[in-house]
């Protein structure tokens, strides 16, 4: 079967407020991966909906992130949970 992996790119301009997720880890659908803390003190809880294990962390707590930065690589279980 082939893997697939997905890397996980900011949605915004901030800095990494929190880490949730370590390098193998496994999470699940719309777990919450980071917290990034935009420049106007808005929080946003990044997560995705599919499971599988992080493959890479790409970011650090307090380091400045942008749309184009990647956060997170996850490999998809490929697992269907019929959650929405």
């Amino acid at each position: 079967m082939k893997e697939v992996f997905q890397t996980i790119y900011s949605p915004c301009y901030g800095s990494i407020k929190e880490v949730f997720v370590q390098p193998s880890a496994y999470v699940y659908e719309w777990e919450k991966l980071l917290l990034i803390e935009t420049h106007d003190q808005e929080e946003i809880e990044i997560s995705v909906g599919i499971s599988g294990d992080i493959v890479s962390l790409e970011v650090a707590p307090g380091q400045m992130v942008t749309p184009a930065s990647a956060l997170t690589v996850v490999r998809d279980d490929l697992q269907i949970t019929g959650s929405d």
